[in-house]
């Protein structure tokens, strides 16, 4: 069935992430009638979805409910459903369910999703995260592991395998080390620290590559401090249910393999009537159009522009692309016109752990250390969605980073009992004839 939007123009935005919620309340501005599609009923905070997986925050932390965007403008309306095809020449979004929504304008700001480049195994095997359900599967998968690893594996080795060294790879690999080093020595009193092993593969010689040599340096210093083992010049040829396989073929086993290497357009994408360049995004033009198409707009990380006008994979880019569109659109809306996006540079920020971090951001010096951190966790918090949010963020980062030497402050779910289990119990996946190194899977999914 058809959507009537009545006289004014009608712009359906497809996904409420960075860039779909950026236009959606720039456009309370213009005379529209809105309509919001996304496949979840919450906008999820991606860059935090780390600290849930290694326990420090609690998922409702990092997610927004999406219909609470009407607040500020009533025309906006929003739809859960999943976008199958676009209809250009008819105008329309089809859902599935036989539903259409038309549009006079329409933003797609879908985000990506993992790409896993081919690799053998790797997306049966590995675990991606971006994704609330993803962040919590890696932290039920975690602690299931090691509470089997305590009953049954005690004097065996424990490894988890990040692959990617960007700032989730160096993120997760860091906080994962201040897991093992502050709290199983306490929580785990039955595994043996020195036996439990973190291990990031980069492909690259360094981590961290759109940042400085210096903050480079500090990244690959702090995460050996932590005593993260370091794989640079790695390559990933395999992955396996219990570990990975590298360039040179040697065999490095692991019980949980976290996938940080990468993004691509989600495949639907190829259903939808647009041009698409590198990893299936969709090529666009310096006024964010998609290519060939007058009324339709890719913001975000779905876009692609090549050349020098190509943007990173940041909020940023996604929050002033969508801020940019919708001015445009109240722009044209009136007969007039407005120069092409010029995407203005904030700078960028990854973090180790506790005190440690690097910023480089715009008209101030690149820091590294406590300055740098304090500056993250800020940009972070801030950044976030919601009062409760922000609130709810600030308390458990910072009990997190007050008590740091306590057990108690890790936030986990369901695990299945123990002390009754046998290796026929878990997943057949996980454990390999042989293989001394488990993280086990849980029996159950979020």
């Amino acid at each position: 069935m058809g959507e009537n939007t009545g006289r004014r123009q009608h712009v359906v935005v497809i996904g409420g992430g960075f860039g779909g919620l950026s236009a959606v309340r720039t456009l309370r501005k213009a005379d529209v009638d809105v309509t919001l599609i996304d496949r979840h009923t919450y906008n999820t905070f991606q860059p935090l979805l780390y600290q849930v997986a290694t326990a420090t925050l609690n998922p409702g932390d990092v997610t927004w409910f999406l219909r609470a965007v009407r607040e500020h403008n009533p025309r906006v309306r929003f739809i859960n459903g999943e976008v199958t095809t676009i209809d250009h020449d008819a105008r329309q979004v089809l859902l599935e369910g036989d539903r259409s929504v038309s549009y006079d304008k329409l933003i797609i700001a879908t985000g990506v999703t993992a790409n896993f480049f081919g690799i053998p195994g790797a997306e049966e095997h590995a675990l991606p995260l971006y994704t609330r359900a993803q962040a919590l599967a890696v932290r039920d998968r975690i602690f299931t592991g090691l509470e089997y690893a305590a009953a049954h594996r005690q004097g065996e080795d424990v490894r988890i395998v990040v692959v990617g060294g960007g700032p989730t790879g160096l993120e997760t690999a860091g906080a994962l080390a201040e897991l093992r080093n502050n709290d199983m020595p306490i929580t785990y009193p039955e595994l043996d620290r020195s036996r439990t092993h973190v291990t990031l593969i980069e492909m690259a010689p360094n981590l961290l590559g759109p940042f400085s040599k210096k903050s480079q340096e500090y990244a690959r210093k702090a995460l050996e401090k932590r005593d993260v083992d370091l794989r640079l010049n790695t390559t990933v040829k395999e992955v396996r249910p219990d570990g990975v396989v590298v360039g040179d073929g040697e065999f490095i086993p692991a019980g949980v393999t976290i996938w940080a290497s990468g993004i691509k357009a989600p495949d639907a994408v190829k259903n939808w009537g647009v041009p698409q360049g590198r990893g299936g995004r969709i090529e666009i033009d310096h006024h964010l159009r998609v290519k060939g198409l007058k009324d339709v707009f890719a913001i975000g990380d779905i876009a692609v522009e090549d050349g020098d006008r190509a943007l990173p994979q940041l909020a940023q880019p996604a929050l002033q692309g969508g801020a940019y569109v919708a001015k445009l659109i109240r722009a044209e809306l009136k007969g007039e016109t407005v120069g092409p996006f010029e995407y203005k540079d904030k700078g960028i920020l990854a973090t180790v752990g506790r005190n440690s971090a690097v910023a480089e951001a715009s008209h101030l010096p690149k820091m590294t250390g406590f300055p740098a951190w304090a500056i993250w966790t800020g940009v972070h918090v801030f950044t976030l969605l919601g009062v409760r949010n922000r609130a709810a963020a600030m308390v458990n980062l910072g009990t997190r980073y007050l008590f740091w030497h306590r057990s108690h402050n890790a936030i986990v779910g369901d695990t299945p009992p123990a002390q009754g289990m046998t290796p026929d119990d878990l997943p057949s996946r996980l454990l390999s004839e042989g293989s001394t190194d488990v993280i086990a899977e849980p029996t159950h999914r979020p």
